[in-house]
């Protein structure tokens, strides 16, 4: 298995499930933390699934090969996928999407959490990202130098040293934060590579019409134990319209749905959309009490 775009996957889309610095009581935390805990691992436990279902099977000579698998992935899936890693390569990027992360609580009964995710980049190394949703209010900003978290509802903020590409700094800020990003698969170097160098079957099921906007519906078939749904334009820029990841693996079926508006390339993008200049009435925290929010909230 690609470890590269199996942790890349693992980070944009399983950890969409972990709960945010930002706390809010509709949401119960520690229900949150218990399903993340089992995402988390979730391709570490399908790929050790398949290395045991394949030892266990008979074999006729110890020394005869074992036969690749081959991929199936459709000329349409592959050029459409390409055209999208072009655009979302551009050097300036802006983008609203709604998500909607479903799965299991502790007792079995369904949860949907909502966010309204607003992201500006610039390649290589800057991104703000502001999230509204169930589990409250938080802003993230990357400058090349610093990341940020800014919490606005209970007026507290972290900073700490990061540098490198956009990547990169997502996985010091989830690392460090407690903050995953699970949109970030959009901003890596080449987001078409990512998704076909996991897929082991990708093609067209259909055509739907989204905002007044044609788009092939393609499915994929991941080596991680994932089945991943993108709604990509019919024309040659291929903007995504819409993502749907499911995890057939796992109960109750767990998935994260987001859809896509106002992807934009123009104007240039201005040093100061990345840069986090604190209120005067904030204060700021240290990293670890991201890890410990509920005594935190208890202060």
């Amino acid at each position: 298995m690609n470890m590269e775009v199996c942790n890349g996957l693992r980070r944009a889309f399983l950890k969409a499930r972990r709960p945010s610095v930002a706390t809010s009581p509709s949401v119960d935390r520690a229900s949150v933390r218990r399903v993340t805990a089992t995402l988390r691992n979730a391709l570490q436990t399908t790929a050790l699934g398949m290395i045991v279902g394949f030892t266990a099977l008979p074999t006729a000579r110890a020394d005869e090969p074992t036969p690749p698998v081959k991929k199936a992935v459709s000329d349409e899936a592959a050029t459409a996928v390409a055209q999208m890693g072009k655009t979302l390569h551009a050097r300036d990027l802006s983008v609203t999407a709604r998500t909607i992360s479903v799965y299991l609580d502790e007792f079995g009964q369904p949860l949907h959490i909502f966010h309204t995710i607003k992201i500006a980049a610039r390649r290589p190394d800057r991104i703000a990202v502001e999230f509204i949703g169930d589990d409250g209010r938080h802003d993230l900003f990357y400058d090349g130098k610093a990341a940020s978290v800014f919490l606005p509802d209970r007026k507290k903020y972290m900073t700490i040293p990061a540098s490198g590409d956009i990547p990169s700094a997502l996985d010091e800020i989830a690392d460090k934060l407690d903050l995953d990003f699970p949109l970030g698969v959009l901003f890596a170097g080449s987001p078409d590579e990512v998704l076909l160098g996991d897929a082991m079957a990708a093609e067209q099921v259909g055509m739907a019409t989204i905002d007044g906007v044609e788009c092939r519906h393609l499915l994929f078939s991941q080596k991680s134990g994932i089945d991943v749904e993108l709604w990509l334009e019919k024309n040659d820029a291929a903007t995504p319209h819409r993502l749907v990841v499911t995890y057939p693996l796992l109960q109750g079926q767990p998935s994260f749905v987001a859809e896509f508006t106002s992807w934009k390339t123009q104007p240039p993008l201005s040093d100061s959309e990345f840069t986090f200049e604190p209120p005067a009435d904030v204060k700021k925290i240290e990293p670890t009490a991201a890890a410990a929010p509920e005594t935190e909230r208890a202060k």
